[in-house]
């Protein structure tokens, strides 16, 4: 336990009662088990190489999960290999890459070229006010964003394949997951001269799953630096596991409720994974993994040596205890951040 939660204990402020989380307390398997079924409206939290829940991430391939419907903001590693494992059959995002490793995700690409997910394209904004619809239980939002642009012109989803799909989910209890328009385009009611607005259609996802840094064993979620669309993309959904490095006294996470992000009402499954974001980072605990990026450059491209990328790293692995011991403690200990500034000084990123 690190030094300032210490001394909480030290100080008397430790709860003796037991903690509201224990009965969320979750393996990675266990969560997928109970709140990820085949078929959901999946979305993913973190950005790019940061944040990813990469623990959750690599459960859902080795439990063989099919037919995903993956929404998210900005994602990367992790749509990659839910893509590359083929656990998705549709996704709804703004951009999936790696940074400099990938400008566009390697399997997500091929997936897309050979006709292997259907895929819906909004901009960061729109996604972002699509999520944020759904946390306030609102139909739609409406906003100017995309005007003029191909955005809004041009589908991904055909309407007849979008009528099949609201048809389907006739009968789910949150509603149709894909609504049976992109979005509408029309005048500004409130001022007729004003031009065109676009509506947005809210996102409600069946699970969301998001990487935090802290938990209060009050459930009490606490995100350190940027969190992008996560907190909205949790209170959007029906349910929400949370992946975690550090379980920690509510009497520490309470003492700055205004660093807090999530209340634990919100939240269905604690899972505490440290470094549960490798190889993507996790800003104060480590950076990300540019070794690691680089080799799934190099093999992302390639389908033999995809599949046995699957089976060193995902498949092999039985747990997430193993997945780190086959990372090593090396490597681990060379990407570890320096907590005052959030990321590893002097890693090679080459």
């Amino acid at each position: 336990m690190p030094s300032e939660h210490r001394a909480a204990d030290e100080a008397g402020h430790r709860s003796e009662e037991p903690p509201a989380i224990r009965d969320k307390l979750l393996t990675p398997a266990e969560a997928v088990r109970r709140h990820i079924p085949p078929g959901a409206q999946l979305s993913i939290g973190g950005f790019t190489i940061n944040r990813n829940p990469m623990a959750i991430v690599y459960e859902i391939a080795r439990q063989g999960l099919r037919d995903l419907h993956l929404v998210a903001h900005s994602n990367g590693q992790g749509l990659d290999v839910l893509v590359g494992a083929g656990c998705v059959r549709r996704v709804e995002v703004a951009y999936g890459g790696n940074g400099r490793f990938a400008p566009t995700c390697i399997r997500f690409r091929k997936a897309v070229e050979r006709g292997e997910v259907e895929v819906e394209d909004y901009s960061n904004y729109q996604m972002s006010l699509r999520f944020l619809a759904g946390s306030l239980g609102v139909p739609f939002v409406p906003t100017r964003s995309g005007l003029a642009t191909d955005l809004v012109r041009l589908d991904g989803f055909p309407a007849a394949r979008r009528e099949e799909l609201a048809a389907g989910d006739a009968a789910h209890a949150g509603g149709p997951r894909t609504p049976r328009r992109k979005l509408v385009v029309m005048p500004d009611p409130f001022d007729q001269e004003g031009g065109d607005v676009v509506l947005l259609p809210a996102l409600r996802p069946d699970v969301t799953v998001l990487h935090a840094q802290y938990v209060g064993d009050d459930g009490t979620v606490r995100i350190k630096g940027l969190t992008f669309a996560d907190l909205e993309q949790a209170k959007a959904a029906s349910a929400v596991i949370v992946t975690c490095e550090e379980i920690v006294p509510r009497a520490w996470i309470r003492e700055d409720p205004d660093q807090n992000s999530l209340p634990g009402f919100l939240v269905d499954a604690v899972v505490h994974v440290p470094w549960g974001a490798h190889p993507t980072a996790c800003h104060r605990f480590y950076d990300y993994d540019p070794a690691h990026l680089n080799h799934y450059k190099r093999v992302a491209g390639d389908d033999d040596a995809w599949a046995e990328y699957l089976d060193e790293w995902v498949y092999g692995p039985a747990d997430h205890a193993a997945y780190l011991d086959r990372v090593g403690g090396a490597v681990l200990t060379r990407i570890r951040a320096d907590r005052s500034i959030g990321y590893a000084p002097g890693l090679d990123r080459r």
